[in-house]
């Protein structure tokens, strides 16, 4: 599910860069990996599966539903530039083939924004007389659609690249059991521990790109991880009964 918040472009000078640019594609995909990967523990853990059954879980759904979600980003990208591209050609028509009716409409975009008189005149006149600006006029003021400018392949990599990387938290613990046993009570303890605090990194760049109270975001992002990790808990555990 496509986000706007977090896929409008940063203008921050501190945040330029691919980095700077994809980073509303990072948090979105690191905020699912580490919900639907701390999901799937939850719910092996509910189920009291073996530990290298929730490893082989856990990496299957990294792989495969990050897969899904950058091909999802990928063509959500595509669709609207090419819903751009569409509606701009059908302006530059109306622009070159009824210019009366384009200049109408731009003389009631801006009198609704309170021009009027000798300056309303002016300012249509300034508009229409490029028509590249006209168009770009009338696809932000008239069709509220702004063009993007991001590569559809780095918004999928992006999307892709954080999933994995935030969405190997909840498994890190269970990774590290087969090479440093832990003792079995604390295995899904630490796991919380961990997710949790992958939760409070995600939520903080969250609210660095929506602009919004880091501790809101936080408590969200935390708050929806809990309750998919409960649901999950529950479902596996109440299934393992019914099944067992």
């Amino acid at each position: 599910m496509a986000n706007t918040a977090l896929n409008k472009p940063l203008e921050d000078k501190t945040l330029k860069g691919t980095i700077g640019k994809y980073l509303g594609e990072f948090v979105y995909g690191g905020i699912d990996g580490c919900v639907t990967t701390f999901a799937v523990v939850a719910g092996a853990v509910g189920a009291n599966l073996d530990t290298s059954i929730i490893i082989i879980l856990g990496f299957a759904n990294l792989i495969a539903d990050g897969f899904s979600m950058s091909v999802g980003a990928y063509l959500s990208s595509q669709s609207e530039k090419k819903l751009y591209s569409k509606h701009k050609k059908a302006e530059y028509w109306e622009v070159r083939n009824t210019p009366e009716d384009g200049r109408r409409e731009i003389r009631e975009i801006y009198a609704n924004k309170g021009f009027e008189g000798k300056l309303l005149d002016d300012v249509v006149d300034v508009i229409c007389a490029d028509e590249h600006r006209w168009v770009d006029e009338m696809m932000k003021s008239e069709l509220e659609m702004q063009e993007e400018t991001k590569s559809s392949v780095k918004i999928g990599l992006a999307t892709f690249v954080a999933f994995n990387i935030v969405g190997i938290i909840p498994l890190s613990v269970y990774v590290w059991d087969r090479f440093v046993p832990v003792e079995h009570g604390r295995l899904f303890f630490l796991t919380c521990i961990f997710t949790g605090v992958g939760f409070v990194f995600v939520g903080i760049l969250k609210a660095f790109v929506t602009k919004s109270p880091v501790l809101k975001e936080i408590v969200i992002t935390l708050g929806l991880g809990s309750i998919a990790a409960v649901l999950a808990y529950f479902a596996g555990f109440y299934l393992d009964k019914l099944l067992g």
